[in-house]
C-alpha cells in the first residue's frame, strides 16, 4: 500500500492503448494504477513497488503472462495476479490458476465485469476475516477435485458430478444478494462461467466451471436460501449437477484433496 493508502495495482499489456483502457476503467480515490508494456518491465517495477495486484496478458511476445506469473510468485507468493485471456486459452487460464493465479478474466470483458474482479482481488486479507458472511467450515474434503480458489466437483455414480464454490471464493465477495444457476439441459465447459453471484456492493462475480458437460439438476434449495452456499459449502451448499463430458481430461487441470 502506499504512503496515501491507496493500493497499488500494475496493468501489463504489450498495446498501450489496452493499457490505458484497464486503467481507465478500474482507477478511482483507492487505487494507484501503473501500466507496463511488457513482463520484463512489470517485474522491474515491481520489485520497486511490490504491487498489491497484477492484471497482465496472457499472450505477449517476450516474455508471457504465464511466464510473468512464475516469476512473480516465485519471488513474493502472497502477490495476486490475475490474468487476461482469449478464448482460444481458455485452458491456459484454468492452468494459471493451478500455477497460482488469483483469476483470470476472458476477452471480451466489461468495465463493470473488471471492477467486480479488482474488488475481490484487492479486498484485504483483514477485511476478509472479520467478514459477518464468513464461511467457518473452510477444508476442503478428501477426494474432492478443485479449481484452486474458485470451484469445486465431487465425482458420483457414472460420469454423474456435483459443483459448488470454494469457501475462499465465498470469503472474498461479502454480503450475497443474488445467485444466478444455469438452467437444466445447459451445457457448460471447464474455465467458462457456471453461475454468477451479485454482492452488497452490486458487484457480480462470475463462477468458472471446474468441468464440461451437461446440467442434470440444479440445487432449487440455494435460490430459496442462498445462505446454504457458506454454512454448507460442501454439502446442502452444492450448485448443480453435471453429465461431464471429458472428465479425464478435465480432471488434469484440477486439483486434488486428499
Amino acid at each position: 500500500m502506499t504512503a496515501t493508502g491507496k493500493k497499488k495495482i500494475l496493468v501489463v499489456d504489450d498495446e498501450i492503448t489496452v493499457c490505458k483502457s484497464i486503467r481507465q476503467a478500474i482507477l478511482s480515490d483507492d487505487y494507484e494504477v501503473d501500466m507496463a508494456l511488457s513482463g520484463e518491465e512489470a517485474l522491474g517495477k515491481d520489485k520497486e513497488k511490490n504491487y498489491d495486484l497484477i492484471i497482465t496478458d496472457l499472450m505477449m511476445p517476450g516474455m508471457s503472462g504465464l511466464d510473468l506469473l512464475k516469476q512473480i510468485k516465485a519471488s513474493r507468493p502472497e502477490a495476486r495476479v490475475v490474468m487476461i485471456t482469449g478464448y482460444p486459452t481458455i485452458r491456459t487460464a484454468v492452468e494459471s490458476i493451478k500455477m497460482g493465479a488469483f483469476d483470470y478474466i476472458p476477452k471480451p470483458f466489461t468495465p463493470a465485469e473488471l471492477r467486480a474482479l479488482v474488488s475481490r482481488a484487492i479486498k484485504p486479507p483483514e477485511a476478509e476475516a472479520v467478514s459477518e458472511a464468513k464461511v467457518v467450515e473452510t477444508k476442503i474434503p478428501a477426494g474432492y477435485y478443485y479449481l484452486l480458489g474458485h470451484t469445486w466437483l465431487k465425482l458420483e455414480e457414472g460420469n454423474q458430478a456435483k459443483i459448488g464454490v470454494m469457501p475462499d471464493f465465498l470469503n472474498s465477495i461479502g454480503i450475497i444478494t443474488q445467485l444466478e444457476l444455469p438452467r437444466i439441459g445447459d451445457f457448460i465447459s471447464q474455465g467458462e462461467v457456471c453461475a454468477k453471484i451479485t454482492d452488497a456492493d452490486r458487484f457480480v462475480h462470475r463462477v468458472w466451471s471446474p468441468a464440461t458437460g451437461r446440467v442434470i439438476e440444479i440445487n432449487v434449495n440455494l435460490l430459496q436460501d442462498n445462505s446454504l452456499l457458506r454454512r454448507f459449502p460442501f454439502e446442502e451448499g452444492y450448485l448443480f449437477k453435471i453429465e461431464a463430458s471429458r472428465l479425464e481430461e478435465d480432471l488434469q487441470g484440477l486439483l486434488l484433496a486428499k
